[in-house]
């Protein structure tokens, strides 16, 4: 019997793509820093990030200039940050209706509804006053706890949280991150969440059942 429902967040709930485009843009080209360079810095560090070792982008940003040696303006590095936390913030501003009718549907059947993303802080500012917050029961975000997915101690953590055990709960993703693996290698029945990704790329994940649309959700239950 399922008890819990975990659910990945971005292109699993939200999706940071329209048309085949980023629905939001920002460049970090006014640091005066080759980007392929940046590219390469940035990557170590939002993953790092993404397990609370940076307080916030600014301070990611500010590392990378003093290891290169550029001279920045603090105005730029808070104008940058602003700018991402608002492009992070879009993808929340409208939530796909069937995703939040599966989440009601799974409320009004009793089941439990958690979060586990690797994300940062500026990656969730708009998480409170979007229309998902109040459906779910529990949230773990990976900068808060220092923990991130595949790491099997966060699905751990999720479980206890919600005070259920694995081999009851189910796990809801795109499949990045490895996110999958982990769930499974954890004891949750994992689920390759398909409905925002290309066929391309949806193609490449085939060890793990497919979900076409977030109703198929309640087809498990």
């Amino acid at each position: 019997m399922i008890h819990a429902v975990f659910f990945d967040l971005f292109e699993t709930l939200i999706t940071e793509w329209e048309g085949g485009k980023k629905k939001a843009i920002y460049s970090t080209h006014k640091l005066g820093l080759n980007s392929n360079v940046f590219s390469k810095e940035w990557k170590i560090r939002k993953e790092l990030q993404s397990i609370g070792k940076y307080p916030n982008y600014s301070s990611v940003l500010e590392e990378i200039l003093k290891k290169h040696r550029v001279e920045y303006e603090m105005e730029l590095i808070e104008f940058l940050e602003k700018e991402r936390i608002k492009g992070k913030s879009i993808p929340f501003l409208k939530i796909d209706i069937e995703i939040i009718n599966t989440l009601k549907e799974l409320k009004n059947k009793q089941i439990k509804i958690g979060l586990i993303s690797n994300c940062t802080h500026e990656d969730i500012t708009a998480w409170e006053s979007s229309d998902l917050a109040p459906l779910f029961d529990d949230v773990i975000f990976s900068f808060q706890v220092g923990l991130a997915k595949p790491n099997l101690r966060i699905y751990k953590l999720a479980c206890e949280r919600l005070n259920v055990t694995p081999d009851s709960s189910l796990f809801i993703g795109d499949g990045g991150s490895n996110e999958l693996e982990g769930a499974s290698d954890f004891g949750m029945k994992a689920y390759h969440a398909a409905w925002f990704q290309p066929g391309s790329i949806s193609e490449k994940i085939t060890q793990y059942p497919k979900l076409k649309k977030p109703s198929n959700i309640l087809e498990l239950i």
